[in-house]
């Protein structure tokens, strides 16, 4: 070993270094370099044993000359004597692999690294001591908190903190007597994949209307207003009540049953967070899916698949239930406002199967379509598109929906200030919020074979005031790309479908309810008797013309607003004295 000596330090009372200039600097450290500094500087690392590891070619790191006071970088004595000491030295990197936001700061460097001069840069772990336990430890605790706080999300198990009570509520009432036979979970789902042939169309009943192309030059600028059809008669008909389906049921056509509404809610089952129910009937080989009078799946839900908590309170106008009827107006109204008024309209083979003579029905096709899932089952549902377009003499189908804004402060995003330069920030926003409403509308389009869905944008006027709306956009997408871009796999969505078939074909005749726990990702399986849900009461949604207006939101409080509703009040009983 080389040897080395320390001469007399003299001692300095008054400071740092050498009390008087001309002392000489003893030899043994005369080539050492050396920094000035007083007492007010404040000291980073006094020797940088890594600097050579950093200046090395190809090295783009930037060392800040104020991080150390000495720089051997350019002396290799002490490589020499690294060298001489241990040849085998790895580089041993301890440092955490995931990144901690918002931990505490970690130095740039970790002094436990030790650099090999004969330019061995395998990184091999030398021993795992204590601090490289307790760094796993620790990411093992922040990986089991993540997955604990998905599962919490994903199940509602902590709803009523994340979201309002009464949206976690069973869609149907489940009876002491009915049977549960078994339950699902979502997991399963995600297995799941069949593919199935090109579907044949047996028949196309209804008249469709031409769309409307200015509708696609709509900006928040130049905002329309959205109507109301009062006069158009929208069918929510379920599957053993359409006389076309009973029709075929005797032909023989096929031997399962659905509508695309409730197809689509079993294809996107995972993505749903609200409880749902379909009613299941076996009849001799046949199968019926069907859905229960003023079931959840004739409303549209909103903000179904966001964190953001809705108010509690059903009465209020941002309510899940307030909403939802609000969501099925406006779906309704848009798809009949976008069409041509020109009187055009297309017939197909039989006129609307649910319309009485003489009674003005939506635009609107259905197209009775059969799926072939093995040798021995066939299914057959009908699938609803709302208009037609006509480009360089060819038609093509379209579907009609419309997305609809309550308040900029649930979502985060205003549509009347991003639409126009964000778009895609705005669709963004509303696949996270209401992911399973836009998969079962791209579900229903891929079922119908449409060439175009068309959504919209639309605003109400006033937060508070969810009678009157704007259209602020409309824009088109075709359904297999969208349900690329959403990760919808129609794979993934038959073979749901067809595991929910078999499963049924092997009841016995029989009543069952499919219904989607409010709480956990799964769906359970009843056994009902056969007169349930014949004589269920609905409590059927106001007409718009019926519903009382809500009062406007005033700085003076409860009080402004109770003044507000004698005026109100007052104003109607003048006008109906008045006629």
């Amino acid at each position: 070993m080389v040897g080395f000596e320390l001469g007399s330090v003299p001692f300095n009372p008054d400071g740092w270094g050498p009390p008087d200039s001309s002392i000489s600097v003893p030899n043994q450290i005369s080539n050492a370099p050396f920094g000035p500094f007083s007492r007010s500087d404040k000291l980073g690392r006094i020797a940088d044993w890594t600097r050579s590891l950093s200046n090395r070619p190809g090295s783009n790191s930037k060392q800040n000359p104020t991080d150390a006071a000495f720089d051997f970088s350019g002396d290799d004595s002490f490589a020499t004597l690294a060298a001489d000491e241990d040849s085998s030295f790895r580089l041993v990197d301890t440092s955490a692999k995931s990144h901690h936001h918002g931990g505490p700061h970690r130095p740039k460097f970790n002094p436990r690294w030790r650099f090999n001069p004969h330019h061995n840069r395998s990184q091999l772990p030398q021993r795992r001591d204590e601090e490289v336990e307790a760094k796993k430890r620790e990411q093992e605790k922040e990986r089991a908190r993540r997955d604990r706080l998905y599962n919490l999300n994903r199940s509602g198990t902590n709803a009523g903190q994340r979201r309002e009570s009464s949206v976690f509520k069973s869609s149907v009432d489940i009876q002491p007597e009915w049977n549960m036979l078994d339950q699902i979970p979502f997991s399963t789902f995600s297995k799941l994949s069949f593919t199935v042939s090109e579907p044949e169309d047996l028949l196309i009943c209804g008249g469709l209307e031409f769309y409307d192309r200015s509708y696609d030059r709509i900006s928040p600028k130049n905002e329309r207003r959205l109507e109301r059809f009062k006069n158009k008669n929208f069918f929510k008909v379920t599957t053993t009540d359409d006389p076309v389906i009973r029709r075929l049921a005797n032909e023989d056509k096929a031997t399962v049953f659905a509508t695309d509404t409730i197809l689509s809610t079993l294809m996107c089952a995972p993505r749903s967070v609200y409880s749902w129910d379909i009613v299941v009937q076996r009849v001799g080989n046949k199968l019926f899916f069907d859905k229960r009078d003023g079931s959840q799946l004739d409303l549209l839900s909103v903000h179904e698949t966001s964190q953001e908590p809705l108010p509690d309170v059903k009465e209020d106008i941002n309510s899940a239930h307030s909403l939802s009827v609000e969501a099925a107006y406006i779906n309704q109204n848009f798809s009949q406002q976008v069409l041509m008024r020109d009187g055009k309209k297309l017939s197909y083979d039989e006129p609307n199967p649910f319309a009485t003579e003489g009674e003005e029905a939506a635009s609107v096709a259905y197209r009775y379509r059969r799926w072939k899932l093995d040798n021995d089952t066939y299914l057959v549902a009908r699938c609803e598109v709302q208009s037609v377009a006509e480009v360089n003499n060819q038609r093509s189908f379209l579907t009609l929906n419309a997305l609809n804004e309550f308040d900029p402060k649930y979502s985060g995003v205003d549509w009347r200030l991003k639409l126009e330069t964000q778009r895609g920030a705005v669709l963004a926003t509303e696949l996270k919020n209401n992911a399973n409403k836009l998969a079962k509308w791209t579900a229903q389009s891929l079922l119908a074979n449409a060439d175009m869905m068309k959504l919209g944008y639309v605003s109400r006027v006033h937060p508070r005031d969810h009678f009157n709306h704007v259209i602020l956009a409309v824009v088109g997408y075709k359904p297999k790309d969208f349900a690329t871009q959403i990760n919808l796999n129609t794979s993934n969505m038959w073979g749901i479908v067809k595991s929910i078939v078999d499963l049924c074909m092997k009841l016995s005749e029989g009543k069952y309810v499919l219904v989607k726990d409010p709480t956990k990702p799964q769906v359970r399986i009843y056994e009902v008797p056969p007169d349930a849900f014949e004589n269920d009461y609905v409590e059927e949604p106001l007409p718009e013309d019926e519903q009382v207006q809500p009062p406007t939101e005033d700085a003076q409080g409860a009080e402004a607003n109770g003044a507000a509703n004698e005026v109100v009040e007052e104003k109607e009983v003048t006008t109906e004295a008045a006629a």
